[in-house]
Formats: structure tokens, C-alpha cells, sequence
């Protein structure tokens, strides 16, 4: 390869490298559109919370359902900018029919747009990522993507809360659409010559091609079935905490707006500094010791959500939030990674890990919504901080087939994988 050839290549990967980081700061606010507010929309307009947790519950399956194929089509295609396009626009639309009518069918359909949409966003991104970097670059870029991408929630959330404060709900929506715009501006500008398509969905350089399976690469892998299993239990305990304390906090006192915003804002600065500690924890101890300290965060969280009720809770609650997700954010792709390393089904196993942890997601709205209505906010908290108790069990009693897969060499290059 020629010099200048070389000098190319160079300038197309830095170019690809800055544009992910953007990407994932402006596809924050897209991903949660007016989601995070969603609750306290709908609560205003006379819904129950039993009702609103069950539409959320109704996105939340959707979502669970499709991100195993979505995962599948991310490794099969070799547009996966063009996956992140149509996923943004879809997300876009979907929210802006919830202004159009608020009947239950109505935001059933719009949760369902949204979830199919994530489903493909997400995946599209990392399989970017990884055909951009390599595996070997994979923790650090992926960490700083992290990082980048709960950036921009923060700042989306802030944005949304004052705009929402001072112009209604519509702000809320035209700010994900400006987002989605320049989401789409970034994408775009990432060279597709930067991306190698056998990389990007797992494959090693010269490999050749392999069909993925969707759920079937769970079933074939003990490491990712231990994941996934103590995901879901994290997850059906996590889903509903942050929507419902924003509902508790707005019900007691607080202006709706503000109140979401500051939970999103909080955990969200939190979660810029534990992606990177996580990336730095990952390379030197591993990913399981990453998700261990996840899982016991959430019972501390759910008893503190319990106990103060009250504005300034929403710091140290979110806090703990932001410690959990900002670490789940960097630890469970580039373990997935870690296990998957060669076997061109990353992306599948990716979905598929999505799939079972979206379970737990997806009912935990619905669960915690009729805890909250039946029993009070109070009942509610500790019934999802007991939840993820299952899965420090799961991971402790089955943390040797993790290891195994987690383990890393001096280069940063995966061990010996279990599979």
C-alpha cells in the first residue's frame, strides 16, 4: 500500500471516529424522543398510572421481540447507515402521534413504532463501531461512544425541560426532530470505505461468511445465556424506577418538565465519567467485575427511591442510576463482544441479549405502575430494588462460565473463549 494510500486510510478512520462520537451525542435525545416525558404527559391529560405502565409495557414487549431479527438484519446488510437514517425518522414520527391523539391505541402504536425503530438503532451503531475500529479498538471506541451518547441525553433533557417549562410538550418533539436531523448529517458523513462489513458483524479480516441465528447464538453460548438471564432480572426491576419516581416526585410536589428533566440530567452526567471508568475497568479487570458492581447498586437505589420522596432525591436516586446504566452501557456490548469475537453473529447476540433482558424491561412498567396505584409509590420501590438480588445470585454462582469468556490478554486482545 502506498503512502498516500496509507495517509487516506488514516483520514477516513479519524474522520469516522469523530463523526461516531457525534452521532451518538445527537441520536441521544432521538433514541428517548419524548419518552422520558411520556409519563407525566399522559398523566396530565388523565391517565392512570396503571394505564401508562402498560403502554410502555406494550413498547417494551414490541421491543423484545424484534431486536433478536434486528440484530440478524444488522449482520446481513451492508447499509447500516442507512439503518440508523430510517431508524431516526421512524422515531420521530412515531412520537409525533402521540400530539396527534392520546387514545390508548393511539400511544400503544406509537411505543411500538419506537421500540422497532431502537431495536435497529442500537445494533446499527455498534456493528458501525466495531467495522470502524476493529475488536481491537472496540472497548475504548465503544466507551467513548458511551460517553458521547449520555452527553448528549443530558443535554437533551436539560434542553427539553427548560423548552418544555416554557413552551408545552410540542418543544419537547421539535427538539428530537432537530436531533434527528443532525443525527442523520453525521451518519452520513462517517466514509463507507471506513467500514469493513465482515468486522463490523463479527468476522475476523478474510473470514468467511456465516449465517447468524438470533436466538440460537444464546442457546449455543453459556456465558450469554448467564448475561442475559441476570440482565433480565436487573432490567425488570430498573424499567419502571426513574419513570415512576419522576410520577412519585410530580404527584408530591414539582413542575412536571423540570422534575423528569433533573432525573434524566443527573443520571445522565453520572454516566458520562462511569462509561469511561467502566472502559478502563473492562480492559484491566474484565467486564464481569463491571456488571457485579451494576447489580448491587439497583437494591440501594430502589430503598433510597422509597425513602425520600422529595426534589432533592432525585440526586442521590439518579445518581445510582447513572452509576448502573453508565456501566451496563460500555459492559454488556463489549462482553458480548468478548464471547462473540470471530463467530460473525455480534450483532445477533446482541439483539438476542436484548431480547431477554427487554423481558424484564418491559414488564417492569406495568408491574411497578400497578404496585405504585394499588399499594403506593413507597411499595413500589422495594418490590423492583429486590428484583436484581436474582441476578447478583446468577452472576456469583455462575461467574467462572463468565470469566472464562470475560478474559482479556496484556494487548487487550479476547482470551479463550466458553462457548
Amino acid at each position: 500500500m502506498s503512502v498516500v494510500a496509507v495517509h487516506q486510510q488514516s483520514a477516513e478512520q479519524l474522520r469516522a471516529r469523530r463523526a461516531l462520537g457525534a452521532l451518538n451525542f445527537f441520536m441521544a435525545d432521538v433514541q428517548a424522543g419524548i419518552g422520558p416525558f411520556l409519563g407525566v404527559f399522559l398523566q396530565a391529560r388523565g391517565w392512570a398510572t396503571g394505564a401508562i405502565g402498560s403502554v410502555m409495557t406494550i413498547g417494551g414487549l414490541t421491543g423484545m421481540a424484534v431486536t433478536t431479527p434486528a440484530g440478524a438484519v444488522v449482520d446481513a446488510t451492508t447499509r447500516k447507515r442507512a439503518c440508523v437514517v430510517a431508524s431516526g425518522v421512524c422515531t420521530v414520527a412515531a412520537s409525533g402521534l402521540i400530539f396527534v391523539s392520546q387514545r390508548f391505541w393511539v400511544v400503544s402504536a406509537s411505543q411500538v413504532a419506537t421500540a422497532v425503530a431502537g431495536a435497529l438503532l442500537g445494533p446499527a451503531v455498534l456493528g458501525i463501531t466495531l467495522g470502524v475500529v476493529r475488536q481491537s479498538g472496540f472497548n475504548r471506541q465503544n466507551g467513548r461512544n458511551q460517553a458521547f451518547n449520555h452527553a448528549g441525553n443530558m443535554s437533551g433533557a436539560a434542553l427539553s425541560g427548560v423548552l418544555g417549562w416554557q413552551f408545552g410538550f410540542a418543544a419537547v418533539f421539535w427538539l428530537a426532530a432537530l436531533f434527528a436531523v443532525v443525527s442523520i448529517v453525521f451518519v452520513l458523513r462517517i466514509p463507507r470505505s471506513a467500514i469493513d462489513d465482515k468486522v463490523a458483524r463479527g468476522l475476523a479480516t478474510g473470514a468467511d461468511h456465516k449465517q447468524a441465528r438470533g436466538l440460537e447464538v444464546l442457546l449455543q453460548s453459556r456465558p450469554l445465556l448467564v448475561l442475559a438471564l441476570a440482565l433480565m432480572f436487573f432490567h425488570l426491576g430498573n424499567g419502571a424506577m426513574l419513570p415512576l419516581y419522576g410520577l412519585a416526585v410530580v404527584a408530591a410536589h414539582g413542575d412536571p418538565f423540570l422534575t423528569v428533566a433533573a432525573t434524566i440530567v443527573v443520571a445522565q452526567a453520572v454516566m458520562v465519567v462511569t462509561a469511561l471508568v467502566a472502559m478502563r475497568l473492562g480492559e484491566r479487570y474484565g467486564f464481569w467485575v463491571v456488571m457485579l458492581i451494576t447489580f448491587v447498586v439497583l437494591p440501594v437505589r430502589g430503598v433510597l427511591a422509597a425513602s425520600i420522596v422529595t426534589d432533592w432525591g432525585v440526586f442521590p436516586v439518579q445518581i445510582l442510576d447513572g452509576v448502573g446504566a453508565g456501566m451496563q452501557s460500555v459492559a454488556v456490548p463489549g462482553l458480548v463482544a468478548r464471547v462473540l469475537h470471530g463467530t460473525g453473529r455480534v450483532n445477533a447476540g446482541q439483539g438476542a441479549v436484548m431480547t431477554v433482558h427487554g423481558l424484564g424491561a418491559a414488564l417492569s412498567p406495568a408491574i411497578g405502575g400497578y404496585l405504585a396505584q394499588e399499594l403506593g409509590y413507597h411499595s413500589a420501590f422495594l418490590v423492583l430494588g429486590a428484583f436484581p438480588i436474582v441476578s447478583i445470585v446468577v452472576w456469583l454462582a455462575f461467574g467462572s462460565v463468565v470469566r472464562s469468556a470475560d478474559h482479556v490478554d496484556p494487548t487487550g486482545r479476547p482470551g479463550q473463549r466458553n462457548r
